[in-house]
């Protein structure tokens, strides 16, 4: 695991971020190598998770490229270029269903 990925990760947990699940999807992609998924239990837990995540990684050294959906909290997207975290309400996550998105092989992919 990268040193991105792994300070995320504390970040995410320091917080108690819910049912956090890391992505390998460098097959699947070109646009990003790892996506990180966790739930928040509030919009306001959500969006204090995706302040906390950009706030300690940049302690490590490493800066997102942009930021989505901190306003409303209800789905929170912080780019980190290789790596893609959202950070989304459990109704939301159920929703989408992005694990299982990105857990499927594109049909015209070798």
């Amino acid at each position: 695991m990268s040193d991105l990925n792994q300070a995320i990760i504390n970040a995410l947990e320091n917080l108690k971020g819910k049912d956090i699940v890391t992505l390998d999807v460098h097959e699947l992609t070109d646009v990003m190598d790892t996506l990180i998924i966790a739930s928040g239990t509030s919009s306001r837990h959500t969006r204090s998770l995706a302040e906390n995540l950009v706030e300690e990684t940049k302690k490590s050294g490493f800066r997102a490229l942009g930021i989505e959906g901190l306003d409303a909290g209800d789905w929170v997207l912080v780019d980190y270029g290789d790596t893609v975290v959202h950070v989304m309400q459990q109704e939301t996550r159920d929703y989408y269903e992005l694990e299982k998105l990105w857990s499927m092989k594109p049909a015209n992919r070798i």
